[in-house]
């Protein structure tokens, strides 16, 4: 039987406070502990993007990390991109573009985008494509994203 951990840290923007099992993943945590759902799981193995997350402003695949390592620290998910009554820009121009096709990998896919955006607003095509290389869609082809994104940005790709 594995040993329960309790950690405190911070989910968008709202302390949270939960105890468990040691060795879980945050992407379980998130979903089977605390009903965020938008954070998917796919391969498992921090290949696909799917699982993305920001934690204290860096972009991770939730797969990976314990959830212990959450403690005292700041993660932002899907959910938290949303304001009370209105999307994100990027999550929004996802949706204007006809970006988010069969919505598996977006949440990832978003949240990787706005990380990226966030540290370059100047963002250039080959740097977007650098920068989503980790980011799995089957479904895209990748165009409309990088039209989203550069919308988002306010650049031209």
């Amino acid at each position: 039987m594995s040993a329960t951990v309790e950690i405190a840290f911070t989910l968008n923007g709202r302390p949270v406070r939960t105890s468990v099992p040691a060795h879980m993943s945050t992407l379980n945590m998130l979903r089977d502990v605390l009903d965020h759902t938008g954070t998917k799981y796919a391969c498992g193995e921090g290949e696909c993007g799917a699982c993305t997350v920001i934690v204290d402003g860096v972009s991770l695949n939730s797969c990976l990390m314990h959830a212990v390592e959450c403690e005292g620290r700041e993660v932002t998910t899907i959910e938290g991109l949303r304001s009370e009554d209105a999307l994100h820009p990027m999550q929004q121009a996802f949706v204007d573009f006809g970006a988010i096709q069969c919505g598996y990998c977006m949440p990832g896919m978003i949240l990787q985008a706005k990380h990226i955006v966030d540290r370059n607003p100047a963002i250039t095509r080959q740097q977007l494509k650098r920068g989503l290389e980790g980011n799995v869609c089957r479904c895209t082809g990748y165009h409309k994203v990088f039209d989203a994104v550069a919308a988002a940005a306010g650049v031209e790709i």
